[in-house]
């Protein structure tokens, strides 16, 4: 893909400020959907209300050993964004192309899934690579592994796993979309392009795209309805967007259709796959009354609850900021640390990248984070 047409973005300190808050709400909103939904994974809603109660999880549980785990959808979102970053700062070598940089970032996240931990000896690694907490197995999807399997990209004319469906390349999508300072256009197509990489269905890349879109919208101060309208738009021209379009419509029109309910949400939901995933997170994120209800309502049902929880969590972040999320969440969630140094690199980087990198200037300690290998 060609260097993105800059939207006219003037960094004052205030939207700095501003851009930063919304950075770490969708990240963090995220993975709190992740790990609010991760104990309900392949659990029926019988299963559920008999396991947690007729109401279900009020609080975030146990999952893989301890509460607020979080799940490969996490770690690979984490990943899109140290490729994010490591692409801004290839561009000094006249190098770009920001797929095949989140490419390398997704191949180093498939090493976490097979080695014991990190390889200090690989400096090209940078420093997520290095963090030892995300070498666990969170329930990565066979797309996903077999996609990484190799060192061979996936394309839109050669996509990997071309029957995937499922939602995992939706829930890595979101800072694609926190690239404010590229056309909407652009999003949805570097979302696309990354997509392929795991997932070869048109309404799993679709989808992806989508939700990027729909995130960048928000990012930029758009409601939510506005951002699925500009979705909606952009998805027209691309062929195979039917199944994404209804289904967005679909959630868009369930507003008005009365009290939100499980039984509702599990409508969108449908099979559990990438379409229906991130219908029901935009008709959660738009009918909550706050965070709490709208991840709740996106994970009391009987499909993938921590997909759905992410997706929800990344729009309702990217909406109102870090510091509408709910803090003792916050302060259970694993990997908090490393999601907030990262989601302030991101911004540092998309709003001061001049001053860490350049023809004329270079920061040793910035480049060893983020190597141009």
């Amino acid at each position: 893909m060609g260097a993105p047409v800059a939207a006219a973005a003037v960094w004052g300190r205030v939207e700095q400020q501003d851009f930063r808050s919304r950075v770490r709400g969708t990240l963090l909103g995220a993975a709190l959907g992740d790990a609010f939904g991760a104990p309900l994974t392949g659990l029926t809603l019988d299963a559920i209300r008999e396991t947690h109660g007729a109401a279900g999880l009020t609080q975030l549980a146990p999952a893989y050993g301890r509460r607020g785990a979080v799940t490969a959808a996490t770690q690979l979102a984490l990943f899109s964004v140290d490729g994010l970053i490591r692409a801004q700062v290839r561009r000094d070598t006249g190098a770009w192309h920001p797929p095949t940089d989140v490419h390398r970032a997704y191949l180093r996240w498939a090493a976490t899934q097979r080695d014991w931990g990190p390889d200090e000896r690989r400096k090209e690694d940078g420093w997520l690579a290095r963090e030892e907490w995300l070498y666990s197995r969170r329930g990565a999807s066979r797309a996903c592994l077999l996609g990484l399997g190799n060192d061979v990209m996936g394309t839109l004319d050669k996509p990997k796993n071309p029957e995937a469906a499922g939602p995992e390349a939706v829930t890595r999508s979101a800072p694609f979309g926190l690239l404010v300072g590229w056309e909407p256009q652009l999003v949805l197509q570097l979302a696309v392009e990354c997509a392929v990489h795991t997932h070869g269905a048109a309404e799993a890349y679709l989808a992806a795209g989508a939700y990027a879109v729909i995130v960048h919208a928000l990012a930029r101060g758009e409601s939510l309805d506005a951002a699925v309208q500009r979705a909606l738009v952009l998805l027209a021209a691309r062929p195979g967007h039917v199944p994404v379009v209804e289904a967005l419509k679909h959630a868009v029109g369930a507003v008005r259709q009365g009290m939100p309910s499980p039984s509702r949400v599990g409508e969108l939901v449908a099979d559990g796959g990438a379409v229906g995933a991130l219908a029901a997170a935009v008709y959660c994120a738009l009918v909550g009354e706050d965070i709490r209800h709208g991840l709740g309502l996106a994970v009391h049902h009987d499909g993938p609850s921590a997909e759905v929880g992410a997706l929800c969590g990344g729009l309702l972040g990217a909406l109102h900021g870090e510091t509408a999320l709910p803090p003792a969440w916050v302060a259970e969630l694993e990997g908090r640390a490393t999601i907030l140094l990262l989601a302030d690199d991101f911004a540092m980087e998309m709003t001061q990248g001049a001053a860490l990198h350049g023809p004329g200037v270079s920061s040793p300690g910035w480049l060893a984070r983020y190597p141009r290998a």
